[in-house]
């Protein structure tokens, strides 16, 4: 299999503040990775680092077995890899399909209206709602929207920063359940999530952070079956 991510001794942060500490990881094709952890962690800060977003000190961050630390994120992007942050994912004075269209503005008519129509099949939740403002939209639908526009880039890497975060227990199960999906499309996943196992109930694998550092990582089923991380990780994050 294939290694479409692989991270060594990361450290990272937010200019001369240091989050992450000699963090390791890799997601190999095909995966459904989680990454989960206790408030302030640094599991976001991990995902804007390697989408260029936050600093980058030291340590190997490579795709696809090239280095791509320090890279801009237009160059991320071209490379195939697509990021839906938490917040302000979406321009709420556009409609849906102006967000969609403002996904691939660089793209041919012809393309972006054929990346738009498989956005919409993925998530035919948004098809009425074409019209309507992002501004308009549930906070679920919202973060459909986010991901469609993400996938008009015609991804095969996706990370995702706490897609479930503040929507409803329907709209958090349909989002993780559209986010595996996309595998069958062939975009391997990343996903930052507090919904611990809900998110690890799909995945692969899972990595479990606390103050920067990645402190255990097994299969996603071990995970949830390991009783002291039930008591010490799963315990504080949300069912």
């Amino acid at each position: 299999m294939s290694r479409v991510l692989e991270v060594s001794g990361l450290d990272g942060g937010y200019g001369s503040v240091q989050i992450l500490n000699g963090i390791s990881l890799h997601v190999d094709k095909g995966e459904f990775v989680t990454i989960i952890g206790p408030n302030g962690c640094g599991k976001s800060t991990f995902i804007k680092v390697i989408f260029g977003i936050a600093t980058h000190y030291r340590g190997t961050v490579k795709h696809r077995g090239e280095s791509i630390a320090g890279w801009r994120t237009d160059q991320l992007v071209q490379r195939g890899i697509a990021y839906v942050p938490q917040v302000d994912n979406v321009f709420p004075g556009l409609n849906v399909r102006e967000n969609l269209e403002m996904g691939g503005v660089r793209l041919p008519p012809s393309l972006l209206e054929e990346r738009i129509t498989r956005a919409l099949e993925m998530f035919p939740d948004l098809q009425p709602r074409l019209h309507d403002t992002a501004a308009s939209l549930s906070g679920g639908q919202r973060q459909m929207l986010a991901i469609s526009r993400a996938l008009i880039s015609n991804p095969t890497f996706l990370l995702l920063d706490e897609p479930t975060a503040a929507l409803s227990p329907l709209y958090q199960e349909q989002i993780i359940e559209r986010i595996d999906s996309l595998r069958e499309k062939g975009i391997t996943i990343l996903i930052v999530e507090q919904n611990a196992r809900l998110s690890l109930a799909r995945s692969d694998r899972g990595y479990i952070l606390a103050n920067g550092e990645v402190v255990h990582t097994a299969p996603a089923s071990e995970i949830l079956d390991d009783p002291h991380i039930n008591e010490y990780f799963l315990g504080t994050l949300h069912d």
